[in-house]
């Protein structure tokens, strides 16, 4: 009879953090792919949003990323300055955890905010 620890590679550890690039501008009127693509891979434990090449984004893009984060572990790599700004100034910084690269964000573990 199987026990918990039969298969170390079974379990949902064994499985890669998948990862979603963004690039370019990012607003209401370019939003559905990557919206898309980041429910897509919601539907597992934790996904890795990286934002290395996003040349701008606004309220809607933060809207995603909320959304996001309500259905799994959103984990947001590699922000430039602009991105970081707008989480920092609507305070979701607190709430999305950032990380510098995609290889820190999906080594993280799951970082729920304490309440």
């Amino acid at each position: 009879m199987p026990t918990h620890g039969d298969s170390p590679q079974s379990g949902p550890a064994a499985r890669p953090v998948p990862v979603v690039a963004a690039h370019g501008d990012l607003d209401i009127e370019n939003l559905g792919p990557l919206r898309q693509a980041l429910e897509t891979a919601a539907e597992g434990p934790a996904v890795v949003l990286d934002a290395s090449g996003v040349t701008f984004a606004d309220s809607s893009f933060l809207s995603v990323l909320l959304g996001v984060r309500q259905l799994t572990d959103l984990r947001v790599a590699g922000a430039p300055p602009q991105v970081l700004r707008l989480l920092e100034i609507t305070g979701a910084d607190r709430i999305i955890p950032l990380y510098p690269s995609v290889a820190e964000a999906e080594k993280a573990g799951r970082t729920d905010p304490v309440d």
